[in-house]
């Protein structure tokens, strides 16, 4: 039954991927923009070089869907394509981790996720 519900939630995150690429394909950046922006989000892990703590929170705050969904519509409402695109890379990225396991982080320890340990087996 776990495994049936991953599978699910893998789904479901797949399904915002692919959303983050039908609307990136909707403004006008070329191709290539995507992939070269789609890791950048991975920047905010410079704060567990401070503490676990301040590394959670900066990590959570970019990798929390609501940020790039406002984020999105900041950038559609003042037609700024570069907010937009902000918020479609966050966007996809978080889906992008969730898809292979990497979830909002918890202040103990960087493998400590919402979605379980990153590399326990279930």
């Amino acid at each position: 039954m776990i495994k049936s519900m991953k599978n699910i939630l893998t789904l479901e995150e797949l399904g915002q991927f692919l959303l983050s690429i039908f609307l990136f394909s909707r403004l006008e950046y070329a191709w290539w923009v995507f992939p070269a922006c789609l890791l950048l989000p991975d920047l905010s892990m410079i704060g567990y070089l401070v503490n676990p703590k301040i590394g959670a929170g900066l990590y959570n705050f970019f990798h929390h869907k609501l940020v790039a969904v406002f984020i999105f519509v900041l950038g559609f409402w003042l037609n700024n394509h570069l907010f937009s695109l902000m918020g479609i890379i966050l966007f996809a990225h978080s889906s992008m981790d969730r898809i292979f396991g990497y979830g909002l982080k918890f202040n103990d320890d960087f493998k400590h996720t919402h979605l379980g340990w990153i590399g326990k087996k279930d």
